[in-house]
């Protein structure tokens, strides 16, 4: 089993979960996050610095800017080995706009998983649809 770990833009949120849900995967946890990546500082900006001194106040604004955190998304989701492929194809078909700032994907191992309610263990238990308990209980 793998987790899914993605770090999407924030406006990609609704889009992402319908293709993830067209693609067979429901079940999906997201939270609020708030990141940047690290994109280094623009030459030209240190340049003007040293050029015009006098002007150095408001570009160095500019570059305290450059510790932004942005607002992102995170979702995360387990699955079985075979369907992560899957899931990184529907995640880049909504989120890949080839400009800084589409996010991330990362992939780990996942040793065992327990359903708390069953106590199903392994890959049932991130299974939906073969369940022990459908009561929903």
């Amino acid at each position: 089993m793998k987790e899914v770990t993605a770090i999407i833009r924030m406006n990609r949120i609704n889009q992402t979960k319908a293709e993830l849900i067209k693609e067979g995967f429901p079940s999906v946890t997201a939270i609020r996050a708030l990141g940047r990546g690290k994109r280094p500082v623009e030459p030209e900006l240190i340049q003007a610095i040293n050029e015009n001194p006098r002007d150095s106040a408001d570009i160095l604004s500019t570059l305290s800017q450059g510790g932004r955190l942005y607002a992102k998304r995170l979702i995360i989701m387990v699955a079985p080995d075979e369907k992560v492929p899957s899931i990184i194809r529907a995640i880049l078909k909504v989120n890949q706009t080839g400009a800084p700032g589409d996010g991330k994907i990362f992939v780990s191992n996942v040793d065992d998983v327990v359903r708390i309610r069953t106590g199903e263990t392994g890959a049932i238990a991130i299974d939906e649809m073969n369940g022990s308990d459908r009561s929903g209980k």
